[in-house]
C-alpha cells in the first residue's frame, strides 16, 4: 500500500492532470468533441504504453542504443519548448487557412510525448520500477498507480472544455498563454538538467 500511494503522489505531481487538461483545450481549439475525445482517449493510450513499456524494458533500450536519460531530458525539452511557444503566439481562433490540424499531430507530440509521458515521468518511472523490483508485489502496485493517474488524466481532459468554460473566453486566453510560459519554464528546466546531468555524467 505504502508503494502505491507513494507511486499516485509522484505520478499525480509529474503528470499534472488539470494542466495536461488546459494545455489539451487549448491546443485543440476549433475541434468538434468527439474529435477531441478520439485525441484523448488514444493520448492517454499511448502514454500508458509507452509508460509502461520504458518502466519494463527502457533502461535497457536506452543502453543499447547508447542514449542516456540527461539526452532524452534535452530533446524532450526543446520539443516541449516548440509547443511552448507555439501556445503564446498562436491566435485563439483556428480559421488560419486550415493549416493547423490539431487531430493530425498532437496525439504523440506533444500531449502524450513529452507531456504525459515526458522525460520527467519517464526519469521517475525508471526510479520506481527500479525499488519495485526489490519490494513483494511491488510491480504490481507501481502499474496501478499508472493506471489510476492516467485514467484520472483522461477524465480531465475529457472535461476540459467544461473546465474551460467554466474559467470563460478571456480568462481561458490569459491562462493559455501563462500555461504556454510555464511550459517554455519546464521546458528550459528539462534542458538545463540535461546538460547538468551531462557535464556531470560526461559521455564516453
Amino acid at each position: 500500500m505504502e508503494t502505491l500511494l507513494n507511486a499516485v503522489v509522484a505520478y499525480f505531481v509529474v503528470i499534472d492532470p488539470l494542466g495536461v487538461a488546459l494545455i489539451f483545450n487549448s491546443l485543440t481549439a476549433g475541434q468538434d468533441a468527439l474529435e477531441c475525445r478520439k485525441i484523448a482517449l488514444r493520448a492517454t493510450l499511448l502514454s500508458l504504453l509507452v509508460i509502461l513499456g520504458f518502466g519494463f524494458f527502457g533502461t535497457h533500450l536506452l543502453a543499447r542504443l547508447g542514449i542516456t536519460i540527461e539526452a532524452f531530458r534535452i530533446a524532450g525539452g526543446l520539443l516541449l519548448f516548440y509547443t511552448a511557444f507555439s501556445m503564446v503566439v498562436r491566435p485563439d481562433t483556428s480559421h488560419e487557412g486550415g493549416t493547423y490540424k490539431p487531430s493530425n499531430d498532437i496525439v504523440v507530440f506533444p500531449l502524450s510525448i513529452p507531456l504525459m509521458a515526458g522525460p520527467g515521468c519517464l526519469t521517475l518511472t525508471i526510479l520506481l520500477f527500479s525499488k519495485a523490483g526489490q519490494i513483494e508485489g511491488g510491480l504490481f502496485s507501481t502499474t496501478l498507480a499508472i493506471v489510476f493517474i492516467l485514467a484520472l488524466t483522461l477524465i480531465t481532459l475529457l472535461l476540459s472544455r467544461k473546465i474551460a468554460g467554466f474559467i470563460g473566453e478571456t480568462a481561458n486566453s490569459i491562462i493559455k498563454r501563462l500555461l504556454g510560459v510555464l511550459l517554455a519554464s519546464l521546458a528550459v528546466q528539462f534542458i538545463a538538467d540535461g546538460i547538468l546531468g551531462l557535464i556531470g555524467h560526461p559521455i564516453a
